[in-house]
């Protein structure tokens, strides 16, 4: 069974960091692209970002370019969606993808 687990997610002031995780199971990580998307209440869902097999390629919405930092572990089964300087309106519901399959999201709340 295809499962992925976010992490990381928390309330942070504006200008501040995050790092969410994505852990995956039941498939061979390696072998596929990952990405994130969001909810959130003004745009609804939006995709943020991918990273390629072996992290050769990443791609960014234009929304959270040269904002957010997308990597992978193969090692860890791990994908990561490294947040900096955050805005209120990134607030929303971070869900991690392989392809069709999603997890159940965490949540990120940028607030003074």
């Amino acid at each position: 069974e295809v499962r992925l687990v976010e992490s990381g997610g928390g309330l942070v002031r504006p200008g501040g960091s995050l790092r969410l995780s994505c852990k995956g199971t039941g498939f061979i990580f390696s072998r596929y692209t990952m990405g994130w998307v969001r909810q959130t209440p003004g745009k609804g869902l939006e995709w943020i970002s991918n990273i390629s097999t072996g992290g050769l390629a990443t791609r960014y919405a234009d929304s959270v370019k040269g904002r957010f930092t997308i990597s992978r572990d193969d090692a860890k089964n791990t994908a990561y969606l490294q947040m900096d300087s955050l805005k209120p309106e990134d607030t929303g519901v971070y869900i991690c993808t392989r392809g069709q399959e999603w997890g159940q999201g965490t949540q990120v709340t940028v607030s003074s």
